[in-house]
């Protein structure tokens, strides 16, 4: 069983920086297209932003705005979610995420999940 695992939420302040991180040990991202979502309280989980691992543009959310940017490192074998000027709206558990066939676009059919990592901004 692939287990994502992700990491790097804290407590910041609105116009603050995080970076996640996403890896796991069983599986390479190679061919993958790997994503972050985030569930906010009382909310659904929503869609934040894709890309293949081989490379290319980035499928983004409407919201982000330029804000978020998504990278790997190759060698690690790691994806990573850099967030820049959040706003106390971006306060959500966020979950990466992975499937190895692009089926249902770039939001939908993932099969691989990380435990989530709360980000909390305070205003």
């Amino acid at each position: 069983q692939v287990q994502l695992v992700d990491s790097g939420g804290g407590l910041v302040q609105a116009g603050d920086s995080l970076r996640l991180a996403c890896t796991n040990s069983k599986m390479r991202f190679d061919d993958c297209t790997v994503a972050w979502f985030r569930q906010a309280p009382g909310k659904e989980r929503e869609f934040v932003i894709a890309s293949k691992w081989s490379g290319g543009s980035p499928f983004v959310a409407d919201f982000v705005k330029d804000r978020f940017t998504i990278s790997r490192d190759v060698a690690d074998n790691t994806v990573y979610l850099q967030m820049n000027n959040l706003e106390p709206e971006d306060t959500a558990i966020y979950y990466c995420a992975a499937k190895v066939f692009f089926s249902g676009g770039w939001t939908k059919n993932y099969n691989f999940w990380g435990q989530g990592t709360q980000v909390t901004v305070s205003s």
